[in-house]
This record gives C-alpha cells, sequence and structure tokens, in this order.
C-alpha cells in the first residue's frame, strides 16, 4: 500500500517507521521541509537502534529506509496514493484545512484517517466534500513500541472503511480496536476511573499523592501510581482531558474533574516537564519522599473485630493466620482486652461505623485493606478519634512478617472502603459504563486498557477476579456510605450480577433476537 502521513512531529515519524517496516511505501510530508528533514533522520537512527539491538537485519533497516519518501509539497498529487493519515496539531480549523487541501489533490477512491486524540472524527469529516472516506486511527506514543490502534468511524464513514484499517493495523503487527467516536475514545476514556479517584482521595484527604501511589502499585499492581502518571503525562494535558471528557459525556458524575488541578495547572506544577508536580524533579530531588520508619510497638496483641460483611471473612482468617505466624498474639472470638489492637476489615463501608454499630474502643480501632496485595504491603486506616500511639503500634504490629522482610505499611484516612477498593471500583465502573453504552466491545475494553494503560488487567476482567456479586456489593456500600453518585452501581455490573453472568460477558444484544 502506499501511504501519505501528513505531518512529521513526535506522532508523524513514528507511524512513518511503523509502516514503512511493516513493507508499505511512506510518503512523509509537512509544509516545513527541515520537519520531514529531521523525521527522516529520526526514522534512520531509529531503525540503526533496532539493528544494533538484533530487533532489525541491515538488509531490513535498508528496505524500510528505501519505503521512505520525503515529500516537499504534502499536498502533491498522488494518483496512487491509498491512504492519507493526518498527523498535524489538535485543532479542528488545521485538520479541516489539511483535508480540505488532500481532497483536491488526490483521488477519491484515496481513503483519509485522521490521527485526532480528542477532536470529533465526525466534525472532522463533515468540513469534506464527501466525509464518508474519513474515519480516526488514534496512534499512542511512542507509536513503534505502543502496539495498540484505536479505529473511529465517524457518523458518516463508510462501513468497508473501518474493517480496512483493522485489517491494515493488524497487518503490521499492531492490534485494532473498533471504537465509538465519543470523547476521550477509548483509551483515554477508561484512563479516567484511576486519575479522577485519586485526586477525589486527595481532595478529601484520605491520603497524600506518594501514599495513594504506593497503594496503587503494591496493592493493585499498576506499574506507575495516578501522580506519578499524572507528572510523567503532564497535568497541563491530564486536566484537559479531564474536562474535556467530562463535558463532553454532560458532566456525568463518575467523570467529575478535580478543583485541585486548575490552579496547580495555572502555576506550572505540570510534572516531570517543568521540575514540579505532585512530586518535586531535577537534582537530588525526584519523586516521593521516603516513607516514615517503623516506631511502635509491634507486640501488642490485636483483636480482629467482625465486620458484618461474608465478603471480608476469608481475608480475617488469612490475616490472623499470618499475624500468628509472625508471633503475634491474635484474639479471634469474645471482647477485646484491654490492651488490643482492635483490626477492622471493611469492604465498602468505614471505621467509624464498625466503631459505632459494633461498641468497638475507637481509639484503638483501625481498619486494614481486604484486597490481595499485588507487592507486600498492607494498609491500615485512622479516624478521627484514633489514638496515635495506636496507630504506630498498629503499623509496627501489621509490619511483622513470618521469615520474610518486613510489609510496608501506609497509614490512610479512613474512607469508604479504602483506598485501593475505591480506585478499583472506579477504574471498573467507568469500563463497565462504556460497554453498557456498547462504546466498545468488553473484549476490546480490555485489550486497550491493558496494551494503551498498562494495567495487569483490563476493568472488566479486573472486576471478574473480584466478582460481580460481590464487586456490586461494594460499590452499592460505596454509595450509600458517602451519598456520592460518582460511586453509584453501573448498569452492567448490576444486571451481571443479578444473572450470574461475567463481567466481561457482552451478554444478548437486541439484533441478536431478530433471527
Amino acid at each position: 500500500m502506499r501511504i501519505r502521513i501528513v505531518g512529521a512531529g513526535a506522532m508523524g515519524r513514528g507511524i512513518a517507521q511503523w509502516a514503512a517496516s511493516a513493507g508499505h511505501t511512506v510518503e512523509l510530508g509537512d509544509v516545513r521541509a527541515e520537519a520531514v528533514t529531521d523525521a527522516v533522520g529520526f526514522v534512520a537512527s531509529m531503525l540503526e537502534r533496532a539493528v544494533a539491538k538484533g530487533r532489525m537485519s541491515a538488509a531490513d533497516r535498508n528496505a524500510s529506509l528505501a519505503r521512505l519518501v520525503p515529500l516537499t509539497d504534502p499536498w502533491a498529487a498522488g494518483p496512487d496514493v491509498e491512504l492519507v493519515i493526518e498527523a498535524v496539531r489538535e485543532d479542528l480549523e488545521t485538520k479541516a484545512e489539511v483535508f480540505g487541501k488532500l481532497e483536491r489533490a488526490l483521488p477519491s477512491s484515496a481513503v483519509f484517517a485522521t490521527n485526532t486524540s480528542s477532536l470529533s472524527v465526525t466534525r472532522i469529516a463533515a468540513t469534506l466534500q464527501d466525509p464518508s472516506r474519513l474515519a480516526g486511527l488514534h496512534f499512542f506514543n511512542p507509536v513503534p513500541l505502543m502496539r495498540i490502534v484505536e479505529v473511529v468511524p465517524g457518523a458518516a464513514t463508510r462501513p468497508e472503511i473501518p474493517a480496512a484499517l483493522t485489517e491494515l493495523v493488524e497487518g503490521c503487527g499492531h492490534r485494532a480496536v473498533t471504537v465509538a467516536d465519543t470523547p476521550g475514545f477509548l483509551v483515554n476514556h477508561a484512563g479516567r476511573g484511576l486519575v479522577t479517584e485519586a485526586l477525589a482521595l486527595l481532595e478529601e484527604s484520605v491520603a497524600g499523592p506518594a501514599a495513594i501511589d504506593r497503594i496503587a502499585r503494591d496493592v493493585l499492581g499498576l506499574r506507575m501510581g495516578p501522580f506519578e502518571l499524572m507528572d510523567l503525562t503532564g497535568l497541563d494535558v491530564t486536566a484537559a482531558v479531564i474536562d474535556s471528557i467530562w463535558q463532553g459525556f454532560r458532566y456525568e458524575d463518575r467523570l467529575r474533574p478535580s478543583y485541585l488541578t486548575p490552579n496547580r495547572v495555572v502555576a506550572g506544577l505540570h510534572g516531570r516537564k517543568t521540575g514540579q508536580g505532585w512530586y518535586p524533579y531535577g537534582e537530588g530531588t525526584e519523586g516521593p519522599a521516603p516513607e516514615p520508619a517503623v516506631t511502635g510497638d509491634g507486640d501488642r496483641p490485636v483483636f480482629l473485630a467482625p465486620s458484618g460483611s461474608a465478603e471480608t471473612a476469608p481475608y480475617a482468617d488469612a490475616l490472623a493466620g499470618a499475624l500468628e505466624a509472625a508471633g503475634v498474639r491474635v484474639e479471634r472470638a469474645g471482647e477485646p482486652s484491654a490492651e488490643a489492637l482492635v483490626l477492622v476489615p471493611v469492604w465498602g463501608t468505614t471505621v467509624s461505623g464498625a466503631v459505632r454499630s459494633g461498641g468497638l474502643p475507637p481509639g484503638r480501632t483501625l481498619g486494614v485493606e481486604v484486597l490481595p496485595a499485588a507487592g507486600r504491603r498492607r494498609v491500615l486506616a485512622v479516624t478521627a478519634a484514633t489514638d496515635p500511639a495506636a496507630a504506630r503500634d498498629a503499623r509496627a504490629v501489621l509490619a511483622r512478617a513470618a521469615g520474610d522482610e518486613p510489609y510496608a505499611v501506609t497509614v490512610v484516612r479512613d474512607t469508604a472502603g479504602s483506598v485501593a477498593q475505591r480506585l478499583l471500583s472506579s477504574i471498573v465502573a467507568v469500563g463497565a459504563s462504556i460497554a453498557e453504552r456498547s462504546l466498545a466491545t468488553p473484549a476490546d475494553i480490555d485489550l486497550a486498557v491493558t496494551t494503551g494503560l498498562g494495567y495487569p488487567a483490563g476493568p472488566l476482567a479486573w472486576g471478574e477476579r473480584i466478582g460481580a456479586a460481590r464487586l456490586l456489593e461494594l460499590q452499592r456500600a460505596l454509595h450509600a456510605t458517602t451519598g456520592d453518585p460518582r460511586h453509584r452501581p453501573t448498569r452492567w455490573v448490576t444486571e451481571r450480577a443479578d444473572l450470574g453472568l461475567a463481567l466481561t460477558d457482552a451478554g444478548t444484544a437486541v439484533d441478536d433476537c431478530w433471527g
């Protein structure tokens, strides 16, 4: 195939490298001739690096470079061009101007694709004389390494075009997911579940950025915590995406932005690129400060309080066994002794609620996370009435381990469920809301999130690990305890819990019933 790429910036050159390496002839054009020269040099250096690392032969490198054709005039006639991929700046007028010139220069048979990440594909197509020839083809940076591409049909896109673009993408070694033309498409939309909930936790003073990041990594198993991710992406970019998607979905509570971000953006606290974000970056200071040392009395006995939920019983038994194996005296029945720390496993509820309902001593009653940790970290929740000495002692107790290195223990403020439960519930809920709107299939949602965001599982598969019924109990408890509509259960989760279906099951569609 002969492909023309217009725009020789970071995305355009990455797409050019990807397509030329896969065997396609690539015309690379830009209104700035020097940008094309720089892009060709960059692609050559990337291919040379691949040869040096043994990922490509010298012959394949030479063949790929031979297929890369610099264009001094991106609007030149091209009777053999079959596909144009536009990769210019995110501005509707600019993109409309580009496609208008291409429409006049190229044959009507050439398919147009826009690499927009935030603009409506339908609105871009509407500027053309023939809007049916255009679709979205959203790549992620760096293109050769991010092996996922969103194929986005506009409202007028010819039905054969998405299938042809999917075939192209997968023929070049990447995975393609078909996504509805909605704000954020799929990956950016799904990614709001993590960052919006993290910001909400910070707003409520449940924990600081470092504590939330550590829990996200060591309990949920994410590669990066949400605040580390915002610093890497740039808070200016992240905040704009959050606002755009929230507005595009008509102020959906589940996607609600934080009041914390506008002032930080104006102040230039964007992250790594400005030297200061949620963490400092520079010589000798990078990332969060070390965790405080464990200083409490790790020999105090503990009493594991019944939480009233069958969901927490297996965790309570496992925690009791692990603490006993580490030499901790665990009280399992009756009333807590006068010196015992009272630990409450919570699932969508609060420690303070357990204190009230169970008549527990408020000064020495604390919460513990019940989600199985991906790493060696436990989470301890304190209430407004917790004795600080009891909290220090409880941290020392939970740090104990039998024969292994001690556990890290993060202390957070009491909240409905816990930090990890709220983050996971939000991730699953946003993914489920995408599925119930039929914006993408369950399989494509999970594929796009694991490939595009690097999560250990897609939101629906991750929720299925918990189980639809158990997840529904968590979301109902979060909603009832907080009263915040952001936590309301999705129809997708509720229906599958009622019917005994997996969260990953697309279910029966109306169209399936017509015969």
